[in-house]
């Protein structure tokens, strides 16, 4: 079963927020669900609650585990950072402005 992102329709970056890692770590990474249901249900709120601009330009895609990882080492814990992903799946990482 592959992890389930939120994608901006327009743009093809990754949604990336501060998050909690399984030892209660905080870090710098993509935003990820276990199934779509999960994902689908929770995108709005989730959006919502992070002030995130029109929640509908957002679409939930799978992405798989390995390039969830590499996203989040693209990103290198750094709020600075986005992260855009084509459709072929390479990814871009730019600074914020």
């Amino acid at each position: 079963m592959m992890p389930f992102v939120l994608k901006h329709a327009a743009s093809s970056e990754l949604f990336a927020c501060m998050l909690v890692n399984r030892y209660e770590l905080p870090y710098y990474g993509v935003k990820d669900w276990e199934d779509e249901a999960a994902a689908r249900s929770d995108k709005e709120p989730f959006l919502a609650a992070r002030e995130a601009d029109d929640p509908a330009a957002w679409d939930v895609v799978e992405l798989e585990e390995m390039k969830l990882k590499m996203a989040n080492v693209k990103l290198k814990n750094d709020p600075a950072n986005r992260l855009y992903m084509d459709d072929s799946g390479a990814f871009r990482l730019a600074r914020r402005e």
